[in-house]
């Protein structure tokens, strides 16, 4: 009888349906033991690794953390808006000098043409003399020309009379002997002289007569241009004159002055700003505001201000889309010609516009998690939460504080609505107390 193989001998216990049934151990299970061990360990780590928190660490307390609510979604912009002036006119310098008097303070109501201040310049009253100098002389030119145009014609008239004498009396010479002539008692070497006679005083008349004329034009003609170079003279005077009277410097309109600190003895410079002339009973608000709303925005757009607790009708007028440091800047007018009492220059003023009609929706809180994001994801706080998680989502329209959510987050779910800047890539993030 052939030995037992020692294989097919040994058995081994099994625990299951049958705890006391042995079965022989077979070549096809000898590595049952280091499989289940391997097994074992891999739902050990397994295990260890969901237990172990994982993500970019971060405090919950230093979180801003709002649920997603449903409600109406109120499509206003709201606003923190400066009242300024509705118009104002700038006071820079047109002269440079030395202040001498100060005739107005800063805040003063002013009439137009009224004295602000006085100015001292020696230069400018130097150009003043020099130039009326130089309009003297010219003007003493010109009378000079005018003289002398005046005698060159009174010279030119006594001449063509002298020679017009001389021409009729060379002509009626002519003509008696040429009567003579035919008679017979004149000879034709006489008649011949008499003839060359009088056509020699007639050329020279009339020589007289062109030069005359030639002479004349040539003194209308300069004039005429010293008559134009006084009055550039004169423009060019009165230029400076007013110039030197802008050193005197009045009001160029009615209004409030503001931003006025003239002390006598200090110096301007031309260009320089000295204050501004505001309206005094009229303002309008100034906003910046950020740059998602640029193609929102449109002249005309209603919407209210708070002002002594009461609601006051504005609109839109002006929108500058050249965009600042993610902003752009627009003006509100009130509706009504007059504008509230008790406003003033630099007032803060809590305005409302109306960009569309409310609707039922999803909504976040606005926060700076839209801006870093782009609005196209958003961390959830986990159920637990002990952490978050980024997701994708859909987010429409922003405003009045609110962001309307149109997909990606249910009613309910916690999202971190604070800035993302300090999370870098990271998808998910460990929340620790």
């Amino acid at each position: 009888m052939n030995a037992p193989d020692p294989i097919q001998a040994e058995a081994v216990p099994h625990t299951g349906a049958n705890m006391d049934r042995v079965l022989p151990r077979s070549r096809g299970h000898r590595w049952v033991k280091p499989a289940l061990a391997s097994a074992s360990a891999v739902l050990i780590v397994a295990i260890t690794w969901l237990a172990v928190p994982r993500g970019l660490a971060v405090k919950a307390s230093e979180l801003d953390i709002a649920p997603v609510t449903a409600g109406q979604f109120r499509d206003e912009l709201l606003l923190r808006a400066t009242a300024a002036p509705y118009e104002s006119v700038m006071l820079d310098a047109a002269e440079g000098g030395r202040v001498e008097a100060v005739e107005v303070r800063d805040g003063a109501l002013l009439q137009k043409g009224e004295l602000m201040f006085r100015l001292s310049n020696p230069q400018r009253q130097q150009e003043v003399l020099a130039r009326a100098s130089d309009v003297a002389q010219q003007v003493a030119n010109v009378s000079t020309l005018r003289a002398a145009l005046a005698m060159g014609r009174s010279e030119h008239r006594r001449r063509i009379a002298d020679l017009e004498y001389q021409t009729e009396r060379a002509r009626r010479s002519h003509a008696r002997n040429e009567q003579l002539a035919r008679r017979g008692f004149l000879s034709p070497a006489a008649l011949e002289e008499s003839s060359d006679t009088f056509v020699l005083q007639q050329r020279l008349l009339d020589e007289a007569r062109a030069d005359a004329a030639t002479e004349d034009a040539t003194r209308l003609t300069a004039i005429a241009e010293m008559d134009r170079a006084v009055s550039g003279l004169n423009a060019g005077l009165k230029l400076v004159r007013a110039t030197a009277d802008a050193l005197a410097v009045r009001a160029p309109g009615d209004g409030r002055l503001t931003d006025f600190h003239l002390i006598v003895g200090t110096s301007v410079k031309p260009g320089e700003r000295l204050g501004r002339i505001d309206t005094p009973n009229r303002f309008k608000l100034l906003a910046q505001v950020d740059e998602y709303y640029l193609a929102r925005c449109a002249p005309g757009i209603a919407g209210t201000a708070e002002i002594g607790a009461q609601p006051v009708d504005v609109k839109l007028t002006r929108v500058n889309p050249q965009i600042k440091e993610r902003r752009f800047d627009i003006e509100i007018e009130f509706k009504s010609t007059t504008s509230p009492k008790g406003l003033q220059p630099g007032l803060t003023i809590d305005t409302r516009l109306v960009l569309g009609q409310p609707s039922a929706a999803l909504l976040l809180p606005d926060g700076s998690y839209y801006a870093d994001s782009g609005g196209t994801w958003v961390f959830v706080v986990t159920a637990d939460g002990r952490g978050a998680e980024r997701r994708n989502v859909r987010l429409g329209r922003r405003a009045a504080g609110q962001v309307e959510v149109l997909g990606g987050l249910a009613r309910g779910e916690r999202v971190i609505v604070s800035s993302y800047q300090g999370f870098g890539d990271s998808r998910r993030l460990r929340l620790d107390s």
